[in-house]
This record gives C-alpha cells, sequence and structure tokens, in this order.
C-alpha cells in the first residue's frame, strides 16, 4: 500500500475516533499567521486567541493557546472549532495559504533573538557569526530570503503585513487592522484588554506560573525574553552586523528598517 494511502487512512481514522482533524487539511478561508522564527509570533497568537474567541489571554494556558491557534510545526492534528481557523507558521509562501497575515520584524533584533533560541536548544556552542553568515540551524531560511519571499507573494495570496514594531508601539490599532481583515468586529475595550493582558510581562508571568508546553525547551531558560525594537544595538556584536548587512541591507532598506 502507498504510504501516502496508508497515511491518509490513518488521518481518517483519528478523525473519526477523536473529532481532530490532521494538521495538513485546512480550509481556504483560514488565516495564517505567518512570520519568520522569533519576529512576534507567539506573541501573535496570544492576542488573536483572545481577541478571536474573546478571552482573557492572561488565563490561558500555552497548551490551550495552541488549542485555539494551531502550531503547524508542533500539532500533527487540530480541533477545529471555528471556520476560519487561524494557524501560526514558518512556512515560505505555499498555494494553500490564501489568507496571511505576515509578521515582519527588524531583522537585526531577529537575529539578536533566534541566536540566544538557539543558544537555549543547542547543547554545544552557537557561532553566531557563523549562524548568520551560513544559515547552519536556521529554518526556514535566511531572514532576507523568507521576507523577499513573501513580499514576491508567488501564489497571489490576500496578505496583510503587520509590522512588529508598530504592534509594540500601538497594538489596539493593529489589532483593528486585523480585524478588518479577517472581517470580525470587536469592541475597542475588548482589543485594549487583550493586549494588555497579552504584554511581555504578562507572558512571562504566565510562562513562570504555567510553562511551556514545547517539551524541547529547557525549564531553565525562560521562552519570553525581552521583545523590545532595537535591541541589536546592544546586543549584535559589530562583526555580526556587518555579515548580516552584507546579506540583508537591502530588504532592511527595502522595508525602511534602513
Amino acid at each position: 500500500m502507498p504510504a501516502r494511502l496508508s497515511q491518509n487512512r490513518r488521518e481518517k481514522k483519528i478523525a473519526r475516533e477523536t473529532g481532530l482533524t490532521s494538521i495538513r487539511q485546512t480550509d481556504p478561508a483560514d488565516i495564517f499567521i505567518v512570520g519568520y522564527p522569533k519576529s512576534g509570533n507567539t506573541w501573535m497568537q496570544n492576542l488573536i486567541a483572545g481577541v478571536v474567541h474573546d478571552l482573557d489571554p492572561e488565563y490561558l494556558s500555552d497548551a490551550k493557546i495552541l488549542d485555539l491557534v494551531p502550531d503547524v510545526h508542533a500539532c500533527r492534528y487540530y480541533r477545529r472549532h471555528q471556520t476560519p481557523m487561524y494557524f501560526k507558521t514558518h512556512y515560505l509562501p505555499r498555494a494553500e495559504y490564501r489568507r496571511v497575515i505576515y509578521l515582519l520584524r527588524d531583522g537585526r533584533d531577529v537575529m539578536v533573538s533566534y541566536y540566544h533560541h538557539l543558544q537555549a536548544l543547542n547543547p554545544g556552542p552557537v557561532d553566531f557569526s557563523e549562524i548568520v553568515r551560513t544559515g547552519r540551524l536556521l529554518f526556514p531560511s535566511k531572514w532576507h530570503d523568507h521576507v523577499n519571499a513573501w513580499v514576491s507573494n508567488p501564489f497571489g495570496a490576500q496578505i496583510l503585513t503587520v509590522r512588529y514594531e508598530d504592534l509594540l508601539q500601538n497594538p489596539v490599532s493593529q489589532l483593528r487592522r486585523i480585524c478588518d481583515f479577517a472581517g470580525i468586529e470587536r469592541s475597542e475595550q475588548l482589543l485594549e484588554n487583550v493586549s494588555r493582558k497579552s504584554s511581555f510581562a504578562k507572558m512571562r508571568e504566565k510562562e513562570e506560573k504555567t510553562g511551556w508546553a514545547n517539551p524541547d525547551w529547557p525549564s531553565s531558560r525562560f521562552f519570553v525574553r525581552r521583545g523590545e525594537a532595537g535591541s541589536f544595538k546592544d546586543e549584535m556584536p559589530e562583526n555580526v552586523l556587518s555579515v548580516f548587512l552584507a546579506q540583508a541591507g537591502d530588504t532592511l532598506r527595502a522595508c525602511n528598517y534602513l
């Protein structure tokens, strides 16, 4: 029996027995929260869970957030609570991603945060300059390649670009843009409450109380870090910055970060 046919049968059996759906099966109306790793993806998961489901993010565990806004890299199956569903993903453009909220963050800050992330997950030393230069350990590509691919929009998706820095400065106005894009109506009070309860300080407090749903993440390290704009200025060595600018300078300029 072909492997794909066997897999499809297993997925149908699981769906019948559990009510779950394979993460590979989505609907054209679904909305994908796409961003290069460390671009505010987890933060947006919390915000979307609160806004879409009218819930207080402060009391939603990471596991519950994952149930409401599945991560395509972490979940093999999900429960379809509604249509459209919202999914978190880091992938490059895909034909099935028809509606996209693209998270854009200054690549210099992204790489600083990604470096700390890799340090936490890898037992051996991580050479900051090497990963920037070669792309080793980076998924799914280098930062500028990811941004350029989504800017080119090869499959003609509906895309709303949300800048991380704008989300930090005025989260309510950015959440309003997201609501307009998704075609949902929410009160100003709800948007203000969700943005306040999803702040980095609140997410850090929640992480301290309930932990992280990812079993691979070391309990000795916080997943939620600084979350600041411009963190590269005191955390990215000059030699690493020069390597990154040589590769990604044009993309930074095109995105008005330089």
